[in-house]
């Protein structure tokens, strides 16, 4: 069985350290042992990807996933049903690059269908957007959010390290208004030296335009430990530069299932927002587990928690005593260090794990 180096299967229900498994009760089943109710569910459908930007996969690569144990359609489905009449309601389709994969359209109609489920998100690069965004729509696709780190095309190739890309790009962003995904959120990773200079013009574009800009700071791993340590940035520091432009407001954000604090400019069309992993964890508010393309069912992005799903899936065995199990078993918080992978269990890059 192929996993990533230090992600042990989880065989035992070893409850985590401070949590209180008795919180996790069969009439709300989708509490874990700290209280909080997890609702989100982040499903990678593969860990390839179409660019290799500096802070999340080697120029390389990595070694792919054989096609034979990532899960199917049908499988994630699955997984998807026995998880919905215990509280998830909410899921993000992600990868690495989830529009690499054919038919994601499928997957989406299959999950649409799933009793329970209110809404179904993708994180995508955009690079594959402008083909698939009209049958992702007509498959009732919510909304997306795309990684977009410069506004200038040489530096947004030049991040991504894959020339001409660019152009693909913008056009995806076009077809994501064109059809009306919405809310439209941008992910910017701040990166000192690299695209800091552009924070402001980042937030300028929320003024008219109503897309919510999210700045994120960069989260270490095995692969990109240099930008980790060199290029920090902290998100408060980006919010200083912003609130000289104009007065920014505290608002309650667009509809979502993630981390993000919102603020915007008086009368902004949109808004800008941050997610702080390194310099105010936010892991208290944690609503999320994560399915990985081969059927791990983690707890946490970080550290080196999973439960098989695949396997039991395809033996036909009850998933719900495993799902239970890791709602058991999810940490209170990430150990993440600037400037060292010891606490994220191992990875070589977020592809691994769907991010």
């Amino acid at each position: 069985m192929s996993r990533g180096p230090g992600l042990p299967i989880v065989d035992g229900a070893t409850p985590a350290p401070g949590s209180d498994p008795a919180r996790v009760r069969a009439d709300d089943a989708m509490v874990d042992g700290f209280g909080r109710r997890i609702e989100y569910l982040r499903i990678s459908v593969t860990d390839k990807c179409n660019l290799r930007c500096v802070y999340c996969m080697p120029m390389e690569g990595l070694p792919w996933i054989p096609k034979a144990q990532l899960l199917s359609w049908e499988e994630i489905r699955d997984v998807v049903g026995e998880m919905a009449p215990m509280g998830l309601r909410r899921v993000r389709i992600t990868g690495g690059e989830p529009l690499v994969r054919r038919d994601v359209d499928t997957l989406v109609r299959f999950l649409r269908d799933v009793p329970g489920i209110e809404d179904i998100s993708l994180s995508t690069n955009a690079v594959l957007l402008a083909d698939q965004a009209d049958a992702l729509a007509d498959a009732g696709l919510d909304r997306v959010n795309v990684s977009l780190d410069s506004l200038r095309d040489d530096r947004m190739e030049a991040i991504a390290r894959r020339s001409g890309v660019a152009a693909r790009i913008r056009a995806g962003l076009e077809a994501a208004e064109r059809v009306g995904f919405q809310p439209l959120k941008l992910n910017v990773v701040l990166m000192r030296g690299r695209n800091d200079d552009e924070i402001e013009d980042f937030a300028r574009l929320t003024v008219d335009r109503p897309w919510h800009v999210r700045f994120i700071e960069v989260m270490p791993t095995g692969a990109n430990l240099d930008v980790s340590r060199d290029e920090q940035l902290t998100c408060d520091e980006a919010l200083e530069r912003i609130s000289a432009i104009d007065a920014l407001e505290p608002v309650e954000g667009p509809t979502g299932n993630g981390p993000a604090r919102y603020w915007r400019f008086p009368g902004a069309a949109g808004s800008i927002g941050v997610i702080t992993p390194m310099s105010h964890t936010f892991c208290d508010r944690c609503n999320r587990m994560r399915l990985t393309a081969d059927g791990q069912l983690r707890p946490c992005l970080f550290g080196d928690l999973q439960t098989d799903l695949r396997g039991p899936l395809r033996r036909g065995e009850d998933l719900r005593p495993l799902i239970e199990r890791t709602l058991r078993i999810k940490p209170e918080r990430h150990l993440l260090e600037q400037g060292t992978d010891a606490g994220s269990g191992g990875l070589a890059a977020l592809s691994q794990t769907g991010g």
